[in-house]
């Protein structure tokens, strides 16, 4: 389903539910896993879900259908475990505390095919392909999600960085491999090899480096604590924060805008700082350009709209949709209730997932989520969930 046809199906179905309803599991086994049992009655088959949502609560995943939000299906997995879209219709890549996983999220079942390692980290979809960074070893695993189709684990792409630390890699168009430099202790910039794994540009001016986004032309960022570097046609550049410590640790880009959408922290001894203010960058000129919403947020909050808006979700409830040429708010879309975020970073907080024209926003205090359409401002639907959730992701073809 291309995202038009995704579109006007979510919203001419979702249109017709009720606002709000309570949902329960309905049953299965899982025969790929002895860990990892979903909740269908004896005797059935799980039916496909058609673009899947994924969440996950304490103790497992729940599968939600992505037009009408009802839960499809329930998958016990213990431990904290994060998630991402694996760039096809069917998979999303599951972190676990073995290495990252793959679930086909249509058919509510995981496929077997594992990535083992220890601290899996950041997933990255670019130019058609997937590449995972696991920190604990600093390996690089690039395939081609549509090889996920097939059950068995995709031929692709490997590297070893020279030391494991929290890194992210990204390969472009071109074959060009971008991945980040640092250690356990210490991280410093990023190089880019070639399609042969050859060394061939490297920038360490890039203290703390952590996050990547791609915007309109291929332009890749990379998070510092002082700004941002940029690798664009060959060539990095530095585009310096206005502070001595202007920390963007965390990224969104879109394919339909230069500039990247950014988060902005500034005080380094804080234990959480709750910044007000954001960052856009535009990879064209270079410039960084500092925006004061009036209200906190979390690394859960950013998400791009379908045109290149910046979207950002607030702790003051409402989903802040911006233009990333001006920096104005254009619109404030009331969501949830007033939240905080919460000291531990692995503990729940209303959580943004943006799919073509709707924003899902979780509320784990009420054990909602909720579907907004973007360009209207309305509320589509909601559902309440057995429990509260955690992370948010679901099925996103294209890259």
């Amino acid at each position: 389903m291309n995202k038009s046809m995704r579109s006007r199906a979510f919203t001419g179905t979702a249109l017709a539910l009720a606002a709000s309803a309570v949902l329960t599991a309905c049953g299965g086994e899982d025969s790929s896993s002895t860990d990892t049992k979903a909740k269908n009655a004896p005797g059935t088959k799980a039916v496909a879900v058609n673009d899947p949502l994924v969440a996950t609560f304490d103790g497992g995943l729940y599968v939600l259908d992505g037009e009408s939000l009802k839960l499809a299906d329930t998958i016990e997995l213990p431990g904290f475990n994060r998630l991402n879209p694996a760039g096809d219709d069917d998979h999303v890549i599951v972190s676990t505390d073995s290495g990252f996983r793959v679930l086909n999220a249509a058919r509510q079942a995981f496929t077997g095919v594992e990535y083992k390692g220890a601290k899996p980290g950041h997933v990255v979809r670019h130019a058609g392909k997937t590449v995972l960074f696991t920190d604990g070893t600093g390996e690089v695993d690039v395939f081609d999600p549509d090889d996920l189709s097939g059950g068995k684990k995709p031929q692709g792409r490997s590297y070893s960085s020279a030391e494991p630390h929290h890194g992210v890699a990204i390969e472009l168009s071109n074959g060009e491999l971008l991945s980040t430099l640092g250690t356990e202790e210490k991280r410093t910039g990023a190089l880019v090899l070639d399609k042969n794994n050859k060394e061939i540009k490297r920038n360490e001016n890039c203290p703390g480096v952590h996050g990547e986004a791609a915007a309109k032309g291929e332009a890749v960022g990379i998070g510092c604590e002082d700004g941002i570097l940029i690798y664009k046609d060959g060539t990095f550049t530095k585009v310096d924060a206005p502070d001595d410590y202007g920390r963007i640790g965390n990224q969104s880009g879109s394919d339909a805008s230069p500039i990247l959408l950014g988060d902005y922290k500034t005080d380094p001894e804080a234990e959480l700082e709750r910044p007000t203010r954001i960052s856009l960058i535009d990879t064209e000129t270079a410039k960084l350009r500092l925006v004061d919403l009036g209200t906190s947020y979390s690394f859960r909050s950013l998400g791009r709209g379908p045109q290149g808006e910046a979207l950002l979700l607030g702790t003051n409830g409402s989903l802040h949709v911006i233009d990333p040429e001006t920096g104005k708010v254009e619109k404030k879309i009331p969501v949830v209730d007033e939240w905080q975020e919460p000291l531990d970073w692995q503990q729940p907080r209303p959580t943004l997932f943006v799919r073509d024209h709707t924003a899902y926003v979780s509320e784990p205090g009420k054990r909602k989520l909720h579907a907004i359409d973007i360009e209207t401002g309305k509320k589509v639907t909601s559902v309440t969930l057995p429990k509260s959730t955690n992370e948010l992701s679901g099925v996103v073809t294209g890259h």
